[in-house]
């Protein structure tokens, strides 16, 4: 039986239905590296009821997802490692394809889902799961993380990664707050809070 889904807080708004504000924002999101084929679905659904906020968040996101210095690989990784802490479910299937089609490996997926360490993955890898996990549970990164991280990325491209996070946290939360789920064929992730 599939799990039960808690359902969103806002409902998806037909394009129809959207004030001015509403579709400049939808029409700078797909005038942006997205695409035009983007839909009003994830955060992109939430933020149209706060189209300034979205206008902000949405161009932040463009240069995080598709003009970092970070290989896809590792920018995907990144974003699965936030999705995992988060259990954002949204976002670990929007995800999950992305990271794949970029390369990271399936069995480094499966042991990111399962909450594990994934072992087997590149040394580039472990030490942005490292990282990660250690700046969400402790809001700090040791000098060891710090310098495993930043001898393959740098000083840029370091910056770059907490910018990652930084924006795929703000994700997370809009999606878990608005309780913003993928498709109901889909299967999610995550078990969530009973």
């Amino acid at each position: 039986m599939p799990a039960k889904r808690p359902a969103p807080r806002f409902a998806v708004l037909d394009e129809a239905h959207m004030n001015d504000s509403q579709r400049a924002l939808l029409e700078a999101i797909r005038s942006g590296p997205r695409g035009k084929s983007v839909t009003p679905r994830g955060p992109f659904a939430v933020w149209l009821h706060a189209p300034e906020f979205g206008h902000l968040a949405q161009a932040l996101g463009g240069h995080c997802r598709y003009r970092t210095s970070l290989a896809p690989r590792l920018s995907e990784f990144a974003i699965l490692c936030t999705a995992r802490l988060w259990k954002a479910q949204y976002e670990w299937f929007a995800h999950v394809p992305q990271a794949e089609k970029a390369g990271v490996k399936q069995k480094t997926i499966q042991a990111l889902r399962a909450g594990r360490e994934p072992a087997s993955a590149p040394k580039d890898e472990r030490a942005i799961f490292a990282f990660t996990r250690e700046l969400y549970k402790t809001n700090r990164v040791s000098d060891r993380a710090y310098k495993r991280v930043h001898a393959f990325l740098g000083d840029a491209g370091t910056v770059e990664l907490v910018g990652i996070l930084g924006y795929y946290a703000l994700i997370s939360m809009t999606l878990n707050v608005f309780r913003m789920m993928p498709p109901a064929d889909a299967e999610l992730g995550f078990a969530e809070p009973k």
